[in-house]
């Protein structure tokens, strides 16, 4: 009797053995799914290639200042956007930063540049060890937040989402463009007003709760248009974030900037930027000082060798508009955002 009762025992104790395995191997199977929604859909580019794009300077981890993730606009590299004036002023500051470079001067299909900048913000978070900001100009204002649609890990990742003239629903300037013998290249199609990629990224909420959107834009923008309150391109309205859209006149109602300018040198948007940078929940108007009314470019930037880095800015966007492959129609959607 004992020696079966024994082999019973065994018997039962290699079913329960086996239906554990069964449960554990079916978690396994059902969290799948579940892990891959939780950090979005693997990038179409080695992680090693984009790992590459990301430079940064500073101490990211010990700094009393949060780390910022620069992002450039199309037809641009942060060294053409930003070395000369934010990255430069940031460091000086003892402000950490890193900088993304997207697939050919921001040119390509936006969808791949959103992947960068996913993948950027999870670097500079890592190295960090704690929530960082984001400051972006034009389409580099703009991708963060397909970044932060489909890759929705990254969302407890960001703090501040700082946009100058961020092209969030898109340009009438690009209809002629895109309709010129040939096309235009992508990320031009893309950024047409009721573009395919722009109605992915503006359906449903255009914010996420925990994360503080400072949209700064100007009135006499000539790229991303129209940029005019009540109805800013730039602007965002809907979500649980917590948003501030300021339209530079708002602050200096004479203020002149073009579109690259605001990416690059206004003291206006610089101001809001640090405003939001520098005190809990996005940027306030109302802390702003008028005296930034008299000044032509922000603080730290060379006026001496001024015209020869805006000339490679306005240079470089002009020959990389020119001379960008151009194809037929917009990209498709990913499956992802269909």
């Amino acid at each position: 009797m004992r020696s079966l009762t024994l082999a019973a025992r065994g018997r039962r104790l290699g079913a329960v053995i086996a239906s554990v395995a069964a449960l554990a191997a079916g978690a396994l199977i059902t969290s799948a799914p579940a892990q891959a929604a939780a950090t979005g859909p693997a990038f179409s580019a080695p992680d090693s290639t984009i790992d590459a794009a990301v430079t940064c300077d500073g101490d990211l981890s010990s700094s009393s200042k949060t780390p910022v993730l620069l992002v450039p606009g199309t037809t641009l590299t942060p060294a053409i956007n930003f070395s000369w004036n934010y990255e430069k002023v940031f460091s000086a500051q003892g402000r950490p930063w890193c900088a993304v470079t997207l697939p050919n001067h921001a040119m390509s299909d936006i969808q791949v540049a959103g992947e960068y900048v996913a993948r950027a913000i999870r670097t500079t978070y890592a190295q960090a060890g704690r929530r960082i900001d984001v400051l972006g100009f034009s389409q580099g204002g703009m991708v963060p937040r397909w970044a932060l649609k489909y890759w929705p890990d990254t969302r407890a990742m960001v703090d501040d989402l700082v946009g100058l003239d961020p092209s969030n629903h898109g340009t009438l300037d690009a209809h002629p463009i895109c309709a010129l013998p040939g096309g235009c290249a992508p990320a031009f199609w893309q950024q047409r007003t009721g573009s395919d990629f722009l109605t992915a990224l503006n359906d449903g909420p255009e914010t996420w709760a925990g994360i503080s959107y400072t949209q700064i834009y100007t009135a006499t923008d000539e790229v991303v248009v129209p940029n005019v309150d009540p109805a800013a391109s730039s602007a965002l309205h809907t979500g649980a974030g917590a948003i501030s859209n300021v339209m530079v006149q708002s602050i200096c109602p004479v203020h002149v900037s073009e579109h690259l300018s605001m990416g690059t040198s206004d003291p206006v948007g610089y101001a809001l930027a640090l405003d939001a940078f520098d005190h809990a929940g996005p940027a306030k108007a109302s802390r702003i000082s008028r005296t930034v009314c008299l000044r032509d470019v922000f603080p730290g930037i060379d006026r001496l060798a001024y015209p020869a880095n805006f000339g490679k800015v306005l240079a470089t966007a002009g020959e990389q508009a020119l001379t960008a492959k151009r194809v037929p129609a917009e990209p498709e959607l990913a499956a992802y955002a269909r």
